[in-house]
């Protein structure tokens, strides 16, 4: 635990930020939690309040402190329609920093975020002596194709339906992966993410099927760590400061021109918090030039690349699809037109909007772990919007979002499909 000293001098420097909020509570129309709850304290606005007597209710109850600060997805609603501009993710994600210091991490993140994704390597091996295992555990769904169900760890996982592991990961398929550049005259160092490494690789396999048709030359080092948000949105600073030097320490080595991620957490992390948290450390510097490069897939196909976007030749059939805004990606990048533009220039999609589109599915990360229950009562709102659009595809640019979508689709028993946007540009473009 941190001392009482140090705790009221680092309560002390969120003040400043606190004083912007009027408490007007345009909060509590767009924060998906308070919408369900519809209780003070789950809304910005009374967390806001908590926090103005942090100290305080640290020392009388710190238990109920650390739960009413992780009753929040981070997912930036309540900051993109604040009147007054105060930086909520900043305050809550220092407010969780300050718990964590004083009251320590439970041993399972400690050793997730210590031991796992600090070491890659053991990651990497974890996974694949593991994997023969996986049978035993999981148990795919009839009714609901690429999901499965773990029935012996339905104590800590509930009833639900998780992604089918792949057979290899991207690292164990291509190792130390490094492409030219070609006709483009680009050099990306893609960052995949643990998700798109481990879980979706079909998403990775998407993006790298783009990039070899357009001539753009790919680097994907074989020893990369997690960007380090699971850790950062727990409070564990000592953890994600380990997984950016991690991972600085080889991107500062490698020539690219963009780093691309098809994952918007990791592209918010690498571009934004990386440099951040590097401030007055030896990785300032270098974390400050790989951050200007960061870019989302979306926004570097049709920004930088300019794909052209006119629909291909589709099939007198098309598949209606909607799409679904994940939160990072709008709130926190403001990328918004171009996945919906890379969607319609796929000839066999009909596009349409579903209502909500850009509310948040209740995923959160770890919050769909703490607090299955309200996550999944946010998601079936989501759920009930897909389906009202009559969409048999649900599109995003978020692999937790697509963890989150799919589970709630097969718990509701609906046949509609969960893809990443580059998944279906990639449609357009010929097979190998």
């Amino acid at each position: 635990m941190a001392n009482l000293q140090n705790l009221a001098e680092e309560i002390k420097s969120l003040d400043d930020r606190l004083a912007k909020c009027m408490r007007c509570g345009t909060c509590q129309s767009v924060c998906p939690v308070f919408g369900e709850t519809m209780r003070e304290a789950d809304v910005t606005r009374g967390k806001l309040a908590l926090l103005s007597n942090l100290a305080y209710k640290l020392i009388d109850d710190p238990k109920a402190v650390r739960e009413k600060l992780d009753r929040c997805l981070l997912c930036g609603s309540c900051q993109a329609a604040c009147p007054s501009g105060v930086s909520i993710l900043d305050i809550f994600m220092r407010a969780r920093e300050i718990a964590a210091e004083y009251m320590g991490l439970s041993p399972i993140k400690k050793a997730i975020f210590r031991i796992m994704l600090c070491n890659p390597r053991l990651f990497a091996l974890s996974m694949k002596v593991g994997r023969p295992f996986m049978p035993l555990f999981m148990r795919d769904q009839k009714n609901a194709p690429h999901t499965a169900r773990a029935p012996l760890m339905s104590p800590f996982l509930g009833d639900r339906r998780l992604p089918v592991m792949p057979s290899k990961t991207i690292r164990e398929k291509y190792g130390d992966l490094d492409i030219p550049a070609g006709k483009s005259g680009i050099k990306v160092l893609f960052f995949p993410g643990c998700m798109g490494d481990k879980v979706y690789t079909n998403v990775t396999e998407a993006c790298l099927k783009i990039f070899k048709h357009f001539g753009v030359g790919v680097r994907i080092p074989a020893n990369l760590a997690c960007c380090g948000i699971p850790a950062l949105a727990s409070g564990d600073t000592k953890s994600f400061r380990s997984m950016m030097a991690h991972d600085v320490e080889i991107l500062k080595t490698e020539k690219f021109d963009y780093i691309v991620t098809a994952c918007s957490s990791c592209t918010e992390t690498i571009g934004e918090l990386w440099q951040k948290y590097a401030i007055d450390t030896r990785w300032e510097n270098d974390a400050k030039k790989i951050g200007a490069k960061a870019i989302d897939i979306n926004k570097f196909l049709v920004d930088v690349l300019k794909v052209d976007l006119t629909p291909s030749a589709g099939s007198a059939e098309k598949t209606k699809t909607t799409y679904h805004d994940s939160c990072h990606l709008l709130k926190s990048l403001g990328i918004s037109k171009q996945p919906r533009a890379l969607l319609k220039a796929n000839g066999a999609v009909d596009f349409v909007e579903m209502k909500e589109a850009d509310r948040c599915c209740g995923c959160g990360g770890s919050f769909t772990l703490t607090h299955y229950d309200l996550s999944r009562k946010i998601g079936q709102r989501k759920r009930d919007n897909i389906v009202a659009s009559g969409a048999k595809v649900v599109a995003c640019g978020c692999p937790a979002c697509m963890m989150q979508l799919s589970n709630m689709l097969a718990l509701n028993g609906d046949d509609v499909a969960v893809k990443h946007v580059a998944e279906i540009f990639a449609e357009t473009l010929p097979g190998e």
